[in-house]
């Protein structure tokens, strides 16, 4: 596995705040999802490697949030791995009245983000880019079309950047094929336990994490 011990850092929206203690979720505070479940399994598994993990997602953030805290909650915790998974509100407002000033449209997304990464990229051993996703079976859905080139953006800046990336919508569609989307995530956007682990295990094929 490629985390030998240190930091691991998540960051995000809702999906990863999931209830998580302020300032800083540890242990314990790490809220109900997908970094307490990582949390869990490589705790587990590498008990030895004492790997420390921190969750400082915030509900309803988009990438314009995570840029004017990212000093605070990213840099000047001098985590030695990071996980960023953000998008799914620069789409949403995009449908949630006409001309939402909270929208953030794919030029601007892809121009935050690219510099979040660079400026952050020496600092870390590493960087995992998670999609947004919307548990939508239907692809031509408008929301869910619209996450695709969200998600689409995220796979080109991971491969121009060299970070590592999870296609978490990919993820998702395989399991629909199997089961009713309230099995995952019952508003389409917000994991059940069952949808945390299938980012989960996103993350965890990421860093070639074996049991």
């Amino acid at each position: 596995m490629k985390i030998e011990g240190g930091t691991l850092l998540f960051i995000g929206d809702s999906i990863t705040d999931a209830g998580r203690a302020r300032p800083v979720g540890e242990g314990g505070g790490l809220g109900g999802g997908y970094p307490a479940q990582v949390n869990a399994l490589l705790g587990a598994t590498y008990p030895e490697r004492k790997i420390r993990v921190l969750n400082t997602g915030i509900s309803g953030n988009t990438i314009r949030n995570l840029v004017s805290r990212w000093q605070k909650d990213v840099l000047d915790l001098k985590p030695d791995w990071l996980s960023i998974m953000i998008g799914t509100n620069d789409v949403w407002r995009q449908f949630s009245g006409t001309n939402n000033p909270d929208s953030v449209f794919p030029e601007e997304f892809e121009k935050s983000y690219r510099e979040l990464i660079e400026k952050t990229r020496p600092t870390v051993k590493g960087i995992t880019l998670l999609t947004p996703f919307y548990v939508e079976p239907d692809k031509a859905q408008p929301m869910r079309a619209q996450m695709d080139v969200y998600g689409k953006l995220v796979h080109k800046l991971a491969k121009e950047t060299g970070c590592r990336f999870g296609d978490t919508q990919a993820a998702y569609d395989k399991a629909l094929r199997s089961v009713a989307f309230g099995t995952l995530a019952g508003d389409k956007v917000h994991p059940s336990p069952t949808g945390h682990m299938v980012l989960s295990r996103v993350f965890l094929k990421t860093v070639d994490y074996r049991w």
